[in-house]
């Protein structure tokens, strides 16, 4: 199998109203998000790609004009943006747009990552 990443970054906020009051990440903040996409195919296309990354260029401009800067919950119309339902709306988001997503992995913080893979 052949496996190609790509890395995305926007800053947006968020808040996970289901936590108790006294929880930090039931207050409204922020964070720099790193989104990471992972395309697979058993087999290279006649360029020799799994996908061409100029291709990806589209769900850049989908991070940037949805999520970048903006208050996630508000985007998304839920109560509890965590890093792995991100990961989720972003895989089937990707795997609209391109067939060969195997995973797509969402950090917060430097040290921490969830990924939603089938």
């Amino acid at each position: 199998m052949f496996r190609i990443t790509k890395e995305f970054h926007f800053s947006a906020s968020h808040q996970l109203k289901s936590l108790p009051d006294d929880h930090p990440c039931a207050r409204l903040h922020g964070h720099n998000y790193v989104v990471e996409v992972e395309l697979a195919a058993e087999m290279l296309d006649e360029r020799g790609f799994v996908r061409d990354y100029h291709d990806l260029a589209v769900l850049k401009r989908y991070l940037d004009e949805t999520f970048d800067h903006r208050h996630l919950n508000d985007v998304l119309g839920h109560g509890t943006i965590t890093a792995e339902w991100l990961a989720r709306h972003l895989f089937d988001w990707c795997r609209m747009n391109f067939p060969e997503t195997a995973a797509v992995r969402v950090s917060e913080t430097p040290k921490t990552w969830a990924e939603y893979r089938p």
